[in-house]
């Protein structure tokens, strides 16, 4: 029994709940419901708990508060992928409300994870159910109900996980996405092995990481019939606005209740970041210019983007360069002329930094003018500290950020209360999106006009990766094996197959229905020339208005990545 939590008791269920998810991510990462090599949740929560248990492995913390403040810190920055934000949001909320405590008893215990749940609830106001927000918070629930009557800690957290399993379990059923795969919440089961490791901490049952338990028979996505969910609303729009008036954030939260939904809203002493979907994107943009100016902007036609068909350019202006321009020099498509380097010493007006794999495409985005570059990507998402040290080292105190990964996204918004810089995130899903986001920018323009344009240059981008199955699986109908080559368009499977030019043909007839006037084929590290010129000789004959070029990107996990704009 234990009545009592104190710090070295807090740091040790830290350790053990790092352990516990360590030894199960091979397990939490066949629940991913699509099969290319990624940076998986089971990955991303485990090297986010792994930050707080190297924080805290060699320290002996006097107070609980201190122990738990540490983990926050710890988690915060080594937070990767947006399953690892969600964890340091939950740890976050716990250490908040121990601040002040030497120990905690069972009832203190359990309001601290429910005040974690509640915590990460404030960044998002219409939740699907389904999720690790679910799970956590039914344990959360359950946990301090048990601990109205119980004293010992060991028991409430017992309770918790029994009922957390019962709403993981349920997950399968409120989450359709997860219904159609057949499996039950990645993050939401992630999270029990922390708890669980926790627990037996408090039991002396001390764990050490060792080989991925994946266990045999062990639930997998079957990736079966995915049709695309009806559309409400049209737009999805994303922004961060400065906190420069009074009005509370309260009042931009009715706002946007009233006028769409998927409302997520995080909101501290400096900025308010805002994801929603809706049909008066420019309603709710000049709503939000009235708590400050406008730092970063995303509008998406989500209609569009399912349906596959290019956004028209009413606006009658001339359109950015495309990554066309980066082929060799030619009399059709010239050499980007290479970026100058301030002096020693000297401060440029904004700094870029960007995420990027394959020596060719960090050349790329260095001849375009990117300061530092943070070595990964699908398969490695940086933390959020890996993120905030090359912002720091920018010689700039504006920075902008290009994640080039959907799944780096939110690690890269987290460093923006952790600087004194002005942090701009420019929310790039892929590295041809960042390619063409660099092109836009124009060092002569404003930092507000920049993200304007950058932010409209990665919309006119479409790309396709092709890849390979990491596991077998059966999705939209095809029957993937490991090894099999896929072609994604916006991670939406185009075709499979056993050779790569056999993809070709139906990337092709895709991108076609865009009626592109670039195509950018950038070669990764382990194709031939050979074949690239084969794939470029298939592209131009399925797309002959497009300027097609090719560029030498290297990078691994995409054979191609295949822009078009």
């Amino acid at each position: 029994m234990t009545h009592q939590i104190t710090g070295a008791l807090f740091r040790d269920m830290i350790l053990n709940g790092a352990a516990a998810i360590d030894n199960h991510k091979g397990e939490i990462n066949e629940l991913n419901v699509f099969p290319v090599p990624d940076g998986d949740t089971g990955t991303n929560m485990s090297l986010t708990m792994s930050a707080g248990a190297a924080a805290l492995r060699d320290l002996t913390p006097e107070t609980i508060g201190k122990a738990a403040e540490i983990t926050a810190g710890a988690l915060l920055r080594g937070a990767r992928g947006n399953s690892g934000v969600i964890l340091s949001l939950l740890f976050r909320g716990i250490a908040r409300h121990l601040k002040d405590l030497e120990t905690a008893d069972a009832s203190e215990f359990a309001h601290a994870i429910s005040y974690g749940v509640d915590s990460a609830y404030k960044a998002v106001m219409k939740p699907s159910e389904g999720t690790i927000l679910t799970v956590s918070r039914q344990a959360a629930s359950a946990a301090v109900t048990k601990a109205e009557y119980v004293g010992d800690i060991e028991a409430v957290l017992d309770h918790a996980l029994k009922i957390g399993h019962e709403a993981l379990a349920n997950t399968i059923n409120q989450n359709p996405v997860l219904k159609r795969a057949g499996v039950v919440d990645a993050g939401g089961k992630g999270y029990l092995y922390i708890l669980d490791g926790m627990l037996k901490a408090l039991r002396g049952e001390m764990l050490t990481a060792g080989p991925d338990s994946t266990a045999a028979g062990a639930e997998k996505a079957d990736f079966a019939s995915f049709d695309t969910d009806e559309i409400t609303f049209t737009y999805c729009t994303e922004f961060i606005v400065s906190r420069q008036t009074r009005k509370e954030p309260s009042l931009l939260r009715s706002f946007l209740d009233k006028r769409g939904d998927s409302i997520v809203m995080v909101d501290d002493d400096e900025i308010i970041k805002v994801h929603v979907h809706s049909n008066e994107p420019g309603v709710i943009l000049t709503e939000a210019l009235t708590y400050g100016p406008l730092i970063t902007i995303k509008i998406e036609n989500m209609r569009e983007q399912h349906t596959g068909k290019i956004i028209e350019n009413t606006g009658g202006e001339k359109p950015a360069a495309s990554p066309a321009a980066l082929a060799p020099a030619s009399e059709s498509a010239p050499a980007p002329a290479e970026a100058v380097p301030p002096a020693p010493g000297e401060e440029k007006e904004f700094g870029v930094v960007a995420v990027c794999a394959g020596d060719g495409m960090g050349s790329v985005f260095r001849d375009l003018g990117v300061d530092n570059i943070i070595v990964g990507g699908q398969t490695m998402n940086p933390s959020t500290e890996d993120i905030l040290k090359q912002i720091e080292a920018a010689p700039s105190k504006t920075v902008f950020v290009l994640p080039n990964n959907k799944n780096i996204v939110m690690a890269a918004q987290q460093c923006i209360p952790l600087t004194d810089k002005k942090v701009i995130v420019i929310p790039s899903k892929t590295m041809p999106q960042g390619i063409s986001a660099m092109i836009a920018m124009d060092t002569g323009a404003s930092i507000e006009e920049n993200t304007a344009s950058m932010m409209e240059a990665i919309g006119r981008v479409h790309t396709v990766q092709i890849t390979y199955a990491a596991r077998d699986s059966v999705f939209d109908g095809h029957e993937i094996h490991a090894g099999d080559y896929l072609a994604l368009l916006e991670d939406a499977l185009i075709a499979t197959g056993r050779d790569t030019i056999e993809l070709v043909d139906s990337v092709a007839k895709s991108l076609a229905g865009f009626t592109p006037e670039f195509v950018t084929i950038f070669s990764g590290a382990d194709v031939d020339e050979e074949t690239t010129a084969e794939v470029h000789k298939r592209l131009a004959k399925a797309i002959p208005d497009a300027e097609i070029s090719v560029v030498n990107g290297g990078q691994p996990v995409y054979y191609y990545l295949i822009a078009a704009e």
